[in-house]
Formats: C-alpha cells, sequence, structure tokens
C-alpha cells in the first residue's frame, strides 16, 4: 500500500510540474536532444581523428579507441542532468535522474579505464620485441582481472550513492583478494614480473643478458617464463620473478666492447724502444679500426715488464671484435719483431750446487715448462 501510494502521489506531482512548467520542459527536451547529438557527434569525431593520425597501436590510436567506448546511455543521462536545473524537476525525478547518472557515470569511468588499460598493455605485448603466444593468449586472463577490478570499484561507488554502508563488502572483496592472492601467489607474481618486463623494458627480445653466472640472448618472454638462448647453444627456460630477482647486465645496448690485452716485455727490450712502445701500440690499434682505452706499463714483473692494453671496438658484434682481436695481436708481433721487442715470458731460476769445489749453476726455465735430466757437474 505505501508504494501505491508513493506512486500515485509521484504521478500527480508529475501532472502538475508538466501542466506549470511545459514550457520549460520543451525547452529542456530541445536542449537535451541538441546535447545527445553534439556529444554523439565528438564522440566519433574524435574516434576518427585519433585512428587517422596515429597508426598501428600508438597512443592516440589508443585513446581514440577509448573515446569510441562512450555509451549512449551516459549521453543521455549527461543531456538529462545538465537540463534538469532549467526543468525544476519534481525532487523525487530529480533524485532518480541524479542516481541513474551517477550510475552510468561510474560504469562509464570503468569501461574507458578498462579500454585504457588493456590498450596499453596489448601496445606493448603486440611489439616485435616483446611479441610471443603465450602474452597475447594470457591477454584473456589479463582481460578478466583488469575488467573485475574496474566494475567492482564502480560498484561500490554506486552503492555507496544509494546510502549502503560499503566498509563491510570493501573489507570482504579485500580478504577475497587476499585468499586468491596466496592461492595463486606463483602465477600472480610470474604475470605481474611478465608485465613488469613489458612496462619497464629492462630488455626485450634479441638482446643479449647477463644474469648471475649465466648469459645469452633473449628469445621469447612468456607469461610465466622467459626463454634464453645460452652463447653455448642450449635454451635456459627461467621463471620471470627469478630472472627480475636478479641484477642483469645488458650488454645489447652498450655502443663498443672493451677487451683487455694484457703482455709482458722482456727486460733485455732497450730503454729508448720502451719509450715509444705506449704510442707505437696505440697507433697499431686505431689503424685496426679501434681505440686504445688503455696503453701503458703496468709495473714490474719478476720476470718481466708488465704492459696493460685496453682495447674499444665500435658496435656490440662480439665475432667483430673477436677478429679485430686477432689482427692486433698479429700487427704487434710483426712490429715487435722488427723493432726487436722481446716478449717476456712468465720464468723461473733453478740453482743446482754441484761438489763442494764446483761453482753453482744457474738454468733459467720457462713458467710451466717440464725440467728435464740436469747434466751432473763433477770436479
Amino acid at each position: 500500500m505505501d508504494a501505491a501510494r508513493q506512486f500515485q502521489a509521484m504521478v500527480d506531482e508529475s501532472v502538475a510540474w508538466l501542466g506549470d512548467n511545459w514550457l520549460r520542459i520543451l525547452i529542456a527536451l530541445g536542449a537535451a536532444a541538441l546535447i545527445v547529438l553534439l556529444l554523439r557527434a565528438a564522440r566519433g569525431w574524435s574516434a576518427r581523428l585519433c585512428d587517422r593520425r596515429e597508426s598501428g597501436n600508438g597512443w592516440l590510436r589508443i585513446a581514440g579507441a577509448t573515446i569510441g567506448r562512450t555509451t549512449n546511455f551516459f549521453i543521455v543521462m549527461a543531456a538529462a542532468r545538465l537540463v534538469a536545473g532549467y526543468a525544476a524537476l519534481p525532487p523525487l525525478l530529480d533524485r532518480t535522474i541524479g542516481f541513474l547518472f551517477t550510475l552510468a557515470a561510474a560504469f562509464q569511468a570503468a569501461i574507458w579505464a578498462r579500454e585504457f588499460i588493456l590498450g596499453a598493455i596489448e601496445r606493448r605485448t603486440r611489439s616485435d620485441a616483446y611479441h610471443g603466444e603465450a602474452l597475447l593468449n594470457a591477454m584473456g586472463l589479463i582481460r578478466l582481472l583488469i575488467s573485475c577490478v574496474v566494475f567492482a570499484i564502480a560498484l561500490v561507488v554506486v552503492l555507496d550513492n544509494l546510502g549502503v554502508n560499503v566498509t563491510g563488502l570493501v573489507a570482504g572483496l579485500g580478504v577475497g583478494g587476499i585468499a586468491i592472492g596466496l592461492a595463486a601467489q606463483g602465477i600472480f607474481a610470474d604475470l605481474f614480473a611478465a608485465l613488469a618486463i613489458i612496462f619497464d623494458r629492462p630488455f626485450r627480445r634479441g638482446d643479449n643478458i647477463q644474469f648471475g653466472t649465466s648469459s645469452g640472448t633473449i628469445e621469447e618472454i612468456g607469461l610465466k617464463s622467459t626463454r634464453i638462448r645460452a652463447f653455448s647453444g642450449e635454451e635456459r627456460i627461467i621463471s620471470n620473478k627469478s630472472l627480475l630477482d636478479k641484477e642483469i647486465l645488458n650488454t645489447t645496448r652498450r655502443n663498443h666492447i672493451r677487451v683487455a690485452m694484457p703482455m709482458l716485455i722482456s727486460y733485455r727490450t732497450p730503454t729508448a724502444q720502451l719509450e715509444k712502445l705506449p704510442a707505437m701500440v696505440s697507433e697499431i690499434v686505431t689503424e685496426q679500426g679501434a681505440t686504445a682505452a688503455r696503453s701503458g706499463f703496468g709495473g714490474l714483473r719478476d720476470s718481466a715488464i708488465g704492459f696493460e692494453l685496453e682495447v674499444d671496438f665500435p658496435g656490440t658484434d662480439w665475432g667483430a671484435a673477436h677478429a679485430g682481436r686477432d689482427r692486433i695481436v698479429v700487427a704487434l708481433l710483426r712490429r715487435f719483431e722488427e723493432d726487436g721487442i722481446e716478449i717476456g715470458l712468465p720464468a723461473q731460476t733453478s740453482y743446482i750446487a754441484g761438489l763442494p769445489e764446483a761453482p753453482a749453476v744457474a738454468l733459467r726455465t720457462a713458467k710451466g715448462a717440464t725440467n728435464g735430466n740436469l747434466a751432473k757437474h763433477h770436479g
């Protein structure tokens, strides 16, 4: 009975309102229709403009797709809300339009957020550097998770505007989320690690990386794991979370390769030749298309003079760097032979005592060489 009386009261109130404000109502309806047409035209024009100016999965295309998801219900309720004040609506009808507008705005915001977030993720996963069947298949799960989150937030906003105490609901959703997160902790950890790789870009497919004691080339970034082709040929599969927990050295992004080429120079080399040696070595390195980052003496050793040579080869091709190193070694040996510069060898001196009246005999042998039968000295 109360509902029937309320409905009858609303009808009587509406009839009286129509009779007293018919001109205002007509003007408001015309304005609302014009607003709807303008908003629909703006939606279509913005989407087409973004599509024309951006190809592929660029940000403008994502913005255009997001604008294109604007619903007609939201447009109509926005127009109704804009003209409601001019039409002098009855209190009950005004509250109804206000609630419907809140409902439309909350879910429209959820639709926009869902479309933009999914567009941003797809923009990364569809690029050549991160393209992979596993990640594309995972978009279904990602789409479901994002949809649940944004629409749950929209539902809480709507219920709060209805006067419902949402504290218990939010607490329940939080407890449920924690339970699900603990149950699928490993899956979600690797999933979020994959998203971190896509957005943070510590590496991409084709990059050469070093992690821990391993190294290799990135072949595929998947939902749960990343496949790495080791330089020795085998394929290594490591979970995304474990990979990000390590310190990663990306060797692809450097602009040169530095190779250390230490050597030893004999003490029998004349001082005049030693003075010219650093400049001569740098000149030979430059002739081979590389740069001598360090060319100088490294101290006096027990059996030879230490010489430190560090060479920078342009680019990131290790094969080219190794070939350049070989050319430099041959050129150095040829020049040393021409100038009479001896390469020092690690050596040790052994003293063998003969008979008491015989002098000690000193034999110098190269380090690592096999000591043969030593001649015996008799007086």
